[in-house]
């Protein structure tokens, strides 16, 4: 019986490992869609976004179960309490990369970025995409180092969005009000993104050592 549940246990980490893989896919595939102007990589974020939000509504089911049947305590409980709010963490990093397939679907076939500001946004793609990987990497092996990387990590995409900021406040800004709320609007999911990989990554430190790294909002 022991094995079938830390079998459980492992299962339900790995569901949401799986997910940060495929919420990284998801905003890699937006990115490329909002740079390239492509309509039909945009339509493939938007219709694989329901298979993380079904995954994530299994890893709740699994663990309220697991909580309801086996009672667990200590490391274990913890992980369980973890994987419920890591899911939801997932899962909206998920409707982040969604909304900026939308936002490329919506602009078509207009570029939704002028040129000047697009490689900016291919960093803030980068480097939201790996720190998704990482937290996937987090999950499966529990490693403390590797979940305090994430939030140097995450420095770079501060910065990054504090810097549309500055462009757009400049005085030689000509593209208008509307690209310029567009790229604000877009701006804030990416440094969001972010921080919900961060969260999960709180969430693994919580589970190893039983105290919570200090407030994120999220």
């Amino acid at each position: 019986m022991r094995d079938v549940y830390q079998e459980q246990l492992d299962g339900l980490a790995e569901a949401l490992a799986g997910m940060c893989m495929r919420v990284a896919e998801a905003m890699e595939k937006a990115t490329r869609a909002l740079l390239e102007v492509d309509l039909q990589l945009a339509e493939e974020v938007i219709s694989e976004d329901v298979r993380v939000d079904e995954i994530r509504a299994s890893a709740e089911e699994r663990a309220f179960a697991l909580l309801a049947l086996q009672a667990p305590v200590a490391t274990d409980l913890r992980i369980v309490v973890s994987a419920i709010h890591g899911a939801g963490d997932i899962e909206r990093m998920g409707d982040l990369a969604l909304h900026v397939a939308q936002a490329a679907r919506r602009r078509h076939p207009q570029a939704v970025l002028p040129e000047e500001i697009a490689p900016y946004f291919a960093e803030m793609g980068q480097v939201g995409v790996a720190l998704a990987r990482k937290a996937g990497d987090v999950i499966r092996t529990r490693d403390l180092a590797r979940a305090a990387e994430l939030e140097s990590d995450d420095d770079a995409m501060d910065d990054l969005h504090r810097h549309m900021f500055t462009v757009l406040m400049d005085r030689d800004w000509s593209h208008g009000v509307g690209p310029a709320v567009d790229i604000t609007l877009l701006a804030r999911f990416y440094e969001r993104y972010a921080d919900h990989a961060v969260a999960v990554a709180r969430r693994i430190v919580y589970v190893v050592t039983g105290r919570m790294p200090g407030p994120l909002a999220v």
